[in-house]
């Protein structure tokens, strides 16, 4: 019988709390494929670096991985990317796989979170599920992280999802893109928003949940829509904690692709 390895590959987070919706996407995606064996790669190696000198805990890149399972035999991999959208560090993931595919009989790829338009209309519908009902004077914003690679146009996307969904006052900000938070301080201007719950648009709720969106520096979102007097409520939940973003991962596994 040939050896097949699930390799499951995201960012990672230093934080091990939040950790907790890396892994349980794993555990989702092992119930999905029952037989092959589980293994686990991050892109970030600053974060696998600090990982491994605080916890003494050595996380491999992937391709480090997939050395590993070509010297141990494995005929084929299925990798799943935990990465939201198709990025830098997706494209990263993908030269490390493009270079190892002549070592195994079969390698596929399996696409992030955000792919094609009925992903984005799952993620939002799902998120909306899990929303607290809005008064009329409240607004919901997603904080998704941002990139200067053009794959930042799907932030855009998953805010006019929303308004396909019916939700007006639902917005998404990035830390490091556009639309940015000042895009986002108008439209609560303009819709006469008084309440704000702010809420991770990441796998993790990991370091930039933590401080960029919810911190106590004066250049947090929380510090600055208080400073305009809202009022605000933090929902710290990385997506990686809702089954629902778990299922849509485990259909691109299943729809996975040669690399």
């Amino acid at each position: 019988m040939s050896k097949k390895a699930l390799m499951v590959v995201s960012f990672g987070t230093t934080l091990p709390d939040a950790r907790a919706a890396i892994e349980n996407l794993e555990e989702r995606l092992c119930a999905a494929f029952p037989g092959y064996d589980f293994f686990r790669a991050f892109t970030s190696r600053m974060v696998a670096g600090k990982i491994e000198k605080e916890e003494g805990v050595h996380i491999p890149s992937p391709a480090e991985l997939l050395g590993q399972l070509a010297e141990q035999g494995y005929e084929e991999v299925r990798c799943q990317s935990l990465h939201v959208i198709f990025g830098q560090e997706y494209e990263k993931l993908m030269d490390q796989l493009r270079a190892y595919k002549e070592r195994f009989a079969v390698l596929t790829a399996g696409a992030p979170l955000l792919w094609d338009t009925p992903d984005y209309l799952r993620l939002t519908a799902a998120l909306l599920e899990n929303m607290p009902r809005l008064a009329d004077d409240e607004a919901f914003v997603f904080m998704g992280h941002g990139t200067e690679h053009p794959a930042n146009a799907a932030y855009a996307l998953v805010e006019n999802c929303f308004r396909y969904h019916g939700a007006e006052r639902v917005y998404v900000g990035t830390v490091e893109g556009f639309p940015h938070l000042d895009y986002v301080l108008a439209r609560l201007y303009r819709h006469g928003v008084t309440l704000v719950h702010l809420a991770p648009l990441m796998i993790v709720a990991g370091d930039h949940a933590q401080n960029d969106l919810a911190g106590d520096a004066d250049d947090s979102w929380k510090s600055r829509l208080l400073g305009e007097d809202y009022s605000v409520e933090v929902h710290m939940t990385g997506l990686g904690e809702l089954n629902a973003v778990a299922e849509i991962f485990i259909d691109h596994c299943r729809a996975a692709e040669p690399v």
